[in-house]
């Protein structure tokens, strides 16, 4: 199997900041509509897909659809944006990029800050802090005005492209996860338990989206699907690596919001061993994922686990996957939900 770069490019590049996801859930409802047995929104803007099953119990699959970004909170006179981020960033990664601000119609701006030849020798140590950015759209505040207002979201420019066995992009976090559930749901057949594959909302701002889908659903089983840190460069100590590029799909022990439960850790290694499948373990030290939603909000608990993409550069334009690490994890969910009901689920 080869995966779909061409659809993976259409996901990763349309945009889709923490609560403007309306043009990613457009695209994933076009794609999942022939495979699932039904389709809804809820008021958050979730879109919860059922593959239904033979036996009474439920499977909630969620991989988050938003991406890291901006909203527009000031117009200044010269027709300067100021803004807010939506998700966590690293105020360096900002320099030197375009970004598109979704108002009236797109523009497309840069992101603006003090140059370094009028810099102090102080200020030329110290990293920019984000207040200091500014988007500038080359119009003057009138022509600003004719398009963009407060509370516009704002999105990163960046298209994707394949490198060498890898594909790079902005917002692989966490749309190769949105291609690889669509994918899932396109291959899946006689899973046993009615499965809930939900495309959230408003992950990158506290797993919003995931809380209240858990709430609804109320699943027996989860699985979260998101990016996950693949520090494997120049200098990384072993111990930091998390995952590695092209070792395969992350089967995920825990990370900051979540211990996944250890029944399931343990299905997931012998399912990935049993249909051959490459797999590596993953610690993740800080962030959290959608799984968190999922074990959590539902009464007594879901029995969850997660299926990490090692991601290097992640929360920057240039994040990259291996292609090869993709497939396994297509492949992972898959078999993890259609052999769900052959494990001893026992304490």
């Amino acid at each position: 199997m080869s995966i779909n770069v061409k659809l993976l490019k259409a996901i990763c590049e349309v945009p889709g900041t923490s609560g403007f996801e309306q043009r990613v859930r457009e695209l994933v409802i076009k794609e999942v509509k022939p495979y699932v047995d039904s389709i809804s929104i809820d008021n958050m803007g979730n879109v919860v897909t059922v593959k239904k099953g033979k036996k009474n119990k439920k499977v909630m699959v969620a991989a988050h659809m938003d991406e890291i970004g901006f909203i527009v909170k000031h117009i200044d006179d010269k027709g300067f944006l100021r803004f807010h981020t939506l998700g966590g960033f690293d105020p360096k990664t900002l320099t030197a990029q375009r970004v598109i601000v979704h108002g009236k119609k797109d523009l497309v701006g840069v992101m603006g800050s003090k140059p370094i030849h009028v810099m102090t020798a102080e200020e030329r140590n110290k990293v920019v802090p984000i207040d200091n950015y500014f988007i500038d759209l080359g119009m003057s505040k009138k022509e600003v005005e004719k398009y963009i207002e407060i509370g516009n979201p704002v999105t990163r420019q960046r298209e994707l492209i394949e490198m060498g066995d890898c594909v790079n992009c902005k917002s692989i976090d966490n749309r190769v996860s949105v291609f690889i559930l669509i994918e899932t749901l396109k291959q899946l057949k006689n899973s046993p338990y009615d499965v809930y594959g939900v495309f959230t909302v408003q992950e990158e701002v506290g797993i919003r989206g995931a809380n209240v889908s858990a709430l609804k659903i109320q699943p027996d089983f989860g699985f979260g699907l998101d990016t996950t840190i693949a520090f494997d460069v120049p200098d990384a100590k072993e111990h930091e690596y998390v995952t590695e590029l092209g070792k395969g799909a992350g089967i995920k022990i825990m990370d900051s919001s979540t211990i996944c439960d250890y029944r399931m850790v343990s299905y997931m290694k012998k399912t990935a061993d049993k249909h051959k499948i490459k797999w590596q373990p993953e610690i993740l030290p800080a962030g959290g994922t959608d799984t968190a939603g999922i074990q959590r909000m539902t009464a007594g608990g879901a029995i969850s686990g997660a299926v990490s993409i090692p991601t290097r550069h992640i929360h920057q334009v240039i994040e990259m996957a291996h292609k090869q690490d993709i497939e396994a994890c297509i492949d992972l969910l898959k078999h993890s939900l259609q052999d769900l009901d052959t494990y001893n689920w026992n304490f």
